[in-house]
């Protein structure tokens, strides 16, 4: 049996019954994720609204053509075709000019995000780290 000495504190952690509740005295982890959810849905949906001018295209009858400024979708599925962790949810992808960025939400959530809906995601997952995220983020400052 493990004393407290050599019990790593997410070990103790991972034995609670509802981490959610834990708080750094301020949030709770269910309050961060739910901040990161919705901030993440607000800067989505909102590149999935921007278009920019493509100035090497025009239409038929010589109008600018506009295509969206990042390319932002969602599905059920990853690109492989499987269904999210089994079902029940479903990711975000947003391809920027630094690179690839995602994350996974259960199908609760599915209504917060309107963007562009792909039967499966468009591109395979190149190997982001949430540390890759964050520096593609600040990288688009």
């Amino acid at each position: 049996m493990k004393t407290f000495e050599t019990t790593t504190i997410q070990e103790l952690v991972d034995k609670l019954d509802y981490k959610g509740l834990i708080s750094d005295g301020y949030h709770t982890f269910d309050e961060l994720y739910e901040f990161r959810k919705v901030y993440n849905a607000v800067l989505f949906n909102e590149w999935g609204k921007q278009e920019i001018r493509n100035p090497k295209w025009v239409s038929e009858d010589n109008q600018p053509v506009f295509l969206p400024k990042y390319d932002v979708h969602k599905s059920w599925r990853h690109h492989d075709g499987e269904l999210c962790f089994g079902g029940g949810w479903f990711i975000v992808v947003a391809v920027l000019p630094t690179g690839q960025i995602s994350n996974h939400y259960e199908a609760k959530d599915w209504y917060l995000f309107e963007i562009p809906v792909v039967e499966k995601a468009k591109y395979e997952f190149d190997g982001h780290t949430s540390k890759d995220v964050i520096d593609r983020l600040i990288d688009l400052i």
